[in-house]
This record gives C-alpha cells, structure tokens and sequence, in this order.
C-alpha cells in the first residue's frame, strides 16, 4: 500500500467580536488548523492534524512542496521509514526544524489513522493499549484572565459537569494570579484538582512570587512559565519548592528537545503535543523516554476532535499517562467538527473513539465553512 497523494487543508475561524481570550501570550483573534489527507493505492485515506505554528500558510506550504514529493510513493505502513526520511532531509540537515516538525506530525498522524483502518482496530489497540476510562480536565483555550469571583464560578460550572482537575491560565501579574487561584480553591475544595498554565510569560522573580502560593492551594502543576528553551529558568523554579511539578513540552520538538529536557532535570510533567512533536510515531518515544525515569506524560492537545482522538488513543496505549486535555472552549468549532469526540463522565473521565484509526469520521465539505483567514492570530502582550 502507497502513499499516492499528500494534501494540508488550512482552516481559520474568527472569535466573535467581544469574546477575545487573553492569556500569557496574548489576546486570541482567530483559530487556525491545518487538516492533513494521506490517499493510498489501496483507496484507504487517513487524516491527521499538524499544528499552524502561527503560519498556517507556511506549514501548508511545506507540506505541499517539500514533505509530499518526499514521501510520494512510500509504503503508507512505514511510518518508521517516512519519519527518518523526514528528519534526514528536514529536520536534522539544513532543515526547517520545528516547521518541519509542525508539518510531519499531521502526516504521521495520517499513516497512523490508515494503518488502523487498513487493520480494523483503532489505533489505541494498535498500539497495544486497551479502551480504557482517563482523567481528563477541563482546559484548552478557555478559565483565562477574568474577575476571581467569575472565574471561580466557571470552574464550579465544569466541576458540576463531571471534571476533576481544572487548569487556569495566569501569567497575567502576581497580584491577579494569587487572587485568582486563591479564588477558586476556596470555590471548588480540597477534592479538585488546579493546575496551572503561565503561557511563558513569568520572569524567574515573578515565578518566585506565585510558587509559594501555589504550594498553598495544592496546585497540580505551573506550566511553562518561561520560554521552552530557558531551561536555566526552569531549573531555577524547580528548587524554589518541591510541592509544586514544573510542567513543559508543547513547544518541545522530537525526542532530542525532550532528551535536553530531561538532561536540565528540571520538569517532572512532560507534556508532547502530538500535531506539533513528530506526531504519533515520536510521541511514543518520548513517552517511553519519560517512562524509564518515571516521568509522567500528559499531552497537549490542539484545535480539531482529529488531534483530540488521537491523544485518547494515545493515553489509553501509553504506561505512564497522565491526564487528557479537554478543550472546553465556547469558540473552538473544530472540536466538534466531525462530530463529539469525547464526552466527559461522572467519574471525570473519557475514552477513545471505538473505530479502527482514529475513529474519526471525516466530512470534508465541512471546510468550505473555514477558509484560511491571514493574519496574526494573536495581539502579542508585552
């Protein structure tokens, strides 16, 4: 079975007017994603999602006119043979690196999605996993920057719903972060789970600040509270308590970032976004890394029900995962696209979709509805 035609669909979708989300990078405008079609000789056709990286156009671009002649014509079921292909010529000699990771993971989520399909089993049987209940929380682009009482009052409404954990976006300044969290724990108890994401916009001064408080309130994680590579930063965190995990990974490209950060000993929550690290094929090797040192793993998972799927199916084949990353957002429409994905439960759990692959099915006349919209997605707070 042959790889005979490589396509990247780029979609955009505008926030209505009012409803920004801010948060430690900035004020969304608009979501984008990219949709990736892998066609077979053998008229099997997978799907997967690669991350926009701020440039859908780009990262479609390079699917398009670099990884697509590349991989034309290789075995569909190689998913081992294209991901070397690929780091050989793009990602490891004068390569486009994290662009080229971007692009490659929407296409081995693809092979992945066809192999499953081409066996009848979804992919977390596949790969060697079984259909299994996981902890989810309620996260995605959505708890951002809001008055505490506002705030505490969402995260009540998703605890109401069945989620366990909840993840807040701070990041904003020290004195509105501590109310915040402060907040909500006093809302939602002792039983509940707040973690904590600063978006990379902590100095180390500023993270010396909010630790201690969260170490308070039992906080499950901070994540990335600097820049993915300031791994001096994250060292320095890491030593001011011991309480709180430092978590990182979503802007950690293939196994060799994950390697360096394992090396700076200085996150204990990995978290590898499968449409951005390499996709299925690198995610298991980082989770097999992260295993031997007892590291849990739980993915950060993108815009479409494509990149959600598969993060389910993931978890549900992987020794040491952790939790699953639900997209609660009121204005993602790329979650449900293709129908519901996931449904969380009383016990705070999901479950992947029962279908062979990725148990997802695709209606492309969907897209006519999200052209490409150019453009910065973000106004960048500084």
């Amino acid at each position: 079975m042959k790889i005979t035609r490589i396509t990247a669909v780029p979609l955009s979708y505008r926030l209505p007017e009012g409803k920004t989300v801010t948060m430690g990078i900035g004020s969304t405008l608009k979501r984008d994603a990219i949709v990736v079609r892998v066609e077979t000789s053998e008229g099997i056709t997978g799907y997967g999602e690669s991350h926009p990286g701020r440039s859908p156009g780009a990262i479609v671009s390079l699917i398009h006119n670099t990884l697509a002649p590349l991989l034309e014509g290789m075995d569909a079921t190689d998913v081992v043979g294209v991901w070397q292909r690929v780091h050989r010529m793009q990602l490891s000699s004068h390569g486009l690196g994290a662009g080229a990771a971007l692009a490659h993971s929407g296409i081995d989520m693809a092979l992945w999605d066809i192999r499953g399909k081409a066996a009848g089993m979804p992919l977390y049987e596949l790969m060697g996993g079984a259909r299994k209940r996981i902890p989810a929380y309620a996260g995605g682009i959505a708890l951002g920057y809001q008055p505490p009482a506002s705030l505490a009052e969402e995260a009540q409404g998703y605890v109401e719903r069945g989620y366990r954990a909840v993840k807040l976006r701070i990041g904003d300044s020290v004195e509105n972060d501590i109310a915040r969290v402060r907040r909500v724990r006093e809302a939602l108890g002792d039983g509940i789970d707040i973690l904590t994401d600063a978006n990379t916009a902590y100095t180390i001064a500023q993270a010396r600040r909010v630790l201690p408080v969260l170490a308070e309130i039992q906080a499950g994680w901070l994540e990335e509270p600097f820049a993915c590579n300031d791994f001096a930063s994250y060292r320095q965190a890491a030593a001011i308590t011991p309480l709180v995990p430092i978590a990182a990974g979503e802007n950690h490209y293939t196994r060799f970032e994950f390697a360096q950060m394992l090396e700076a000993g200085a996150v204990q929550v990995w978290q590898p976004d499968l449409s951005k690290t390499g996709g299925v094929t690198e995610g298991m090797r980082i989770a097999a890394m992260a295993s031997a040192f007892r590291i849990p793993v739980h993915v950060h998972c993108s815009a479409t029900g494509l990149n959600h799927a598969a993060c389910l199916h993931f978890l549900a084949a992987t020794e040491n995962a952790g939790y699953f990353e639900a997209c609660v957002s009121a204005f993602n429409p790329f979650r449900d696209m293709f129908g519901t994905i996931f449904e969380i439960g009383a016990d705070g759990c999901v479950e992947p979709p029962p279908g062979p692959g990725l148990g997802v099915e695709v209606d492309e006349d969907i897209f006519k509805r999200y052209p490409i919209i150019d453009g910065p997605g973000y106004v960048v707070k500084f």
